[in-house]
């Protein structure tokens, strides 16, 4: 079995999605609001936790996401189980150094990177040339061994008896398809079953598609399998032991949130009946206009939200002078 899971299953860890009824990419082009929590705050949800205890149980082979949220490393899936091919927030590496090297961190290393532009004003402890992000940015294409780790999500494409696909449109994954068992004889493709509250470009070809929310299956499977779902626990987070340590001169290269691993049962208690702060990234002013790309949060899922948005209102300004237009001449 491999799996393959979008944003649908980080929805419940309060990271929106995009194409959903109250997506990312369809409020911006309603022209509505999007609010969204710092996505360091984010913990993995009920179905981070179930692949990581069913690929330990040896049901889950490998799995694909296309989240930069890095929440499927922090559940305890291991790195050589998992493909992340657009990325990881929480990732920087170095393309000089062969092989490639990686270097985790407790802060979103994307703060000042862009699309085309992805140096983070870091250098390589090994060779000390400049590290960059792992993010493929809106309208790029992965370029990078890891984290994307493309040969490993291929090799067990190739194997798979079936693929599971968690809250991902595939709209996106459907290109690839190296992904899909194409290339075999007709009677021996994988058999795919989806779970996604929208439609996508796969569901004719599924054995079974299910219009319902991940979490809630995911606590249905475990149960017929008789399988506890791990708890998340922030102190036994697998990133504190995989993180790089920053050098002395490298504390003041980042301004956003980071990890921080609770020492004692009252700083642990705190931090759970806290309420993560929330970032109003189309902030409308006292005067009821809407707010600048100031308001958006720094690192690629601002700068993408911020992208999208202006698109969304060129668009929408595009068809009201259409329309305008159209009236006049009638």
């Amino acid at each position: 079995l491999v799996v393959y899971t979008g944003a649908g299953i980080s929805t419940a860890a309060s990271i929106p999605d995009y194409r959903g009824p109250n997506g990312v990419w369809t409020l911006l082009q309603q022209g509505r609001a999007v609010e969204t929590r710092s996505l360091t705050d984010a913990q993995p949800t009920v179905t981070h936790m179930a692949l990581a205890r069913l690929h330990k149980e040896g049901y889950v082979k490998h799995v694909v996401s296309q989240n930069c949220d890095g929440l499927h490393i922090r559940s305890g899936l291991p790195r050589q189980a998992l493909s992340e091919v657009h990325g990881n927030m929480y990732i920087e590496v170095c393309t000089e150094c062969d092989p490639e090297v990686e270097y985790i961190r407790l802060f979103d290393v994307t703060e000042r990177t862009s699309l085309h532009r992805h140096a983070t004003d870091r250098c390589c402890h090994v060779c000390g040339e400049p590290l960059r992000d792992s993010i493929v940015h809106f309208g790029e294409r992965s370029c990078l061994e890891q984290p994307h780790n493309w040969e490993d999500a291929m090799e067990n494409a190739k194997k798979a008896d079936a693929i599971l696909c968690l809250g991902s449109s595939l709209k996106v994954l459907k290109r690839y398809s190296c992904l899909w068992g194409m290339t075999r004889v007709l009677h021996r493709r994988p058999k795919l079953f989806i779970v996604n509250l929208q439609w996508t470009p796969k569901d004719d070809n599924a054995t079974l598609k299910i219009n319902g929310k991940c979490d809630e299956l995911m606590v249905l499977l475990m149960k017929r399998l008789e399988l506890d779902i791990p708890v998340y626990r922030r102190e036994t987070d697998p990133i504190f032991k995989l993180a790089m340590p920053l050098l002395s001169d490298e504390h003041d290269s980042f301004s956003t949130c980071q990890l921080t691993q609770p020492t004692d049962a009252t700083s642990l208690r705190t931090q759970q009946d806290s309420k993560p702060p929330t970032c109003n990234i189309n902030e409308d002013d006292k005067g009821g206009k809407q707010g600048d790309h100031s308001s958006y949060k720094p690192g690629w899922f601002g700068k993408g939200c911020a992208k999208r948005r202006s698109s969304a209102a060129k668009r929408r300004k595009s068809n009201a002078t259409t329309a305008t237009s159209v009236k006049l001449s009638e």
